[in-house]
């Protein structure tokens, strides 16, 4: 069968655009903004294929541990389809490997002539079945996912499987999209270093963020006065799930050890906005120390974290085995320091240590209680690194993901420009 949107005869422009299919399990608030920006290429015809519809209906995030119904928009802006069901995800329940199932991919893949195929994450078998259908049409696939190698610990035999497993789709995919430097090295470990790969770093809707950061400072004191805090005082804040992997338990004990030190630096605020699992422990553990200063706010949608980003001292991310962490994103754009542990994904693109914020070894709550004192003990430097922050992340943007995008469609389908003319 004659592959389609790859020959080199073939052109895109504006008039004729490529078509590009993208698969993913559902709409994910992250994504929304990124794919609102990449409709906007006239050369581009993009079209979403969803596996469910369970963010847009309301579930019961596993996570957080409540009913999260998201208050930005999901699905405007560009156009998408949910597939057919065969087996669905419950409102209470995460995406799996069997579920959603979906019908109808080789159909909607060969009717509407698509000359390229984009699949994010490989653990859903619809994604699997979309490769391989896209592979039976000979239509190049591009594949995003968010694995490093500081991925959790396997037995041998798992291990085993997997090199299997990757030398089955490594044929199967084209061209691989990076999120970051880890995700990078996980690509070029499993496929080697000469496979394709193009940049396409996490990145969030910074132009959103940044005029919600400003506007939220223009109330700040009001803000801080809602929430019973004193002027004056700094505040450290965690904003994620309150899971294991996430360890704010090492956050709040780095912040017990440096509360009850009370060295040089006047004793800040702890404040925890999210939600889940590890809750109620961690509310008897701020509790028994007896100290008021740790406040838990619970889970707060997208649009009013801003207001938090800006209220904040630094921002602190401590997790294990963290694919990425773009609550990191958010929070430098409100020009803020970043305290992270080594395990998480964007550390080595987004934090550098001593210029932007601290890197602490995860699980360190010494280190972490020292890296809090340092960035709080002096308000100017804390500054110059918040400075730093933001222009840091102005380099992970949309405008970076759009380019990166373009470059590895170029790459499989020659006869599409690296830049609209």
């Amino acid at each position: 069968m004659k592959a389609m949107g790859t020959s080199n005869s073939m052109t895109f422009s504006e008039s004729h655009p490529l078509r590009l299919a993208y698969f993913v399990t559902h709409p994910i608030q992250y994504q929304a903004p990124l794919l609102r920006r990449i409709a906007q290429e006239a050369d581009i015809d993009l079209k979403v294929f969803f596996s469910s519809d369970v963010s847009v209906r309301g579930y019961i995030d596993q996570g957080f541990g409540v009913r999260v119904e998201w208050d930005t928009p999901l699905l405007e802006g560009y156009e998408h389809e949910f597939l057919p069901t065969l087996r669905t995800i419950e409102d209470d329940a995460s995406p799996g490997f069997f579920r959603p199932l979906n019908s109808g991919i080789t159909r909607r893949l060969r009717e509407e002539k698509f000359d390229a195929v984009w699949v994010h994450g490989y653990n859903y078998l619809t994604n699997m079945r979309a490769i391989r259908a896209a592979k039976s049409l000979g239509i190049p696939v591009l594949l995003r996912a968010e694995s490093t190698l500081h991925d959790r610990p396997r037995s041998k035999m798992k291990l085993v499987a997997k090199d299997f497993f990757f030398d089955w789709l490594k044929p199967r995919i084209s061209a691989v999209l990076a999120i970051g430097k880890e995700n990078t090295a996980y690509w070029q470990h499993h496929f080697g270093s000469g496979f394709p790969l193009f940049q396409f770093n996490y990145a969030v809707d910074n132009q959103f963020f940044q005029t919600a950061c400003a506007k939220a400072a223009e109330t700040r004191e009001e803000f801080r006065a809602s929430l019973r805090l004193e002027t004056g005082r700094p505040i450290v804040l965690f904003a994620a799930k309150l899971s294991a992997r996430k360890r704010c338990g090492d956050l709040l004990a780095a912040y017990l050890q440096l509360a009850s030190a009370q060295h040089d630096v006047p004793v800040p605020y702890l404040l925890i906005v999210g939600d889940g699992e590890q809750r109620a422990m961690l509310e008897a553990r701020a509790n028994e120390a007896g100290l008021g200063d740790v406040r838990f706010l619970g889970f707060r949608n997208q649009s009013e974290l801003p207001r938090f980003y800006d209220l904040c001292d630094v921002f602190v991310l401590a997790s294990v085995d963290e694919p990425w962490g773009l609550a990191v994103n958010e929070a430098m754009n409100a020009g803020r320091p970043i305290i992270v542990s080594d395990e998480v994904g964007c550390q080595p693109d987004l934090v550098h240590d001593g210029v932007n914020g601290r890197v602490v070894r995860v699980g360190d709550t010494d280190g972490l209680a020292e890296s809090l004192r340092s960035v709080l003990a002096d308000r100017d430097p804390a500054m110059a690194m918040g400075t730093e922050s933001l222009r840091i992340i102005s380099e992970y943007s949309f405008e970076q993901n759009v380019a990166g995008l373009r470059s590895a469609l170029h790459a499989v389908s020659p006869g599409f420009s690296l830049e609209l003319a």
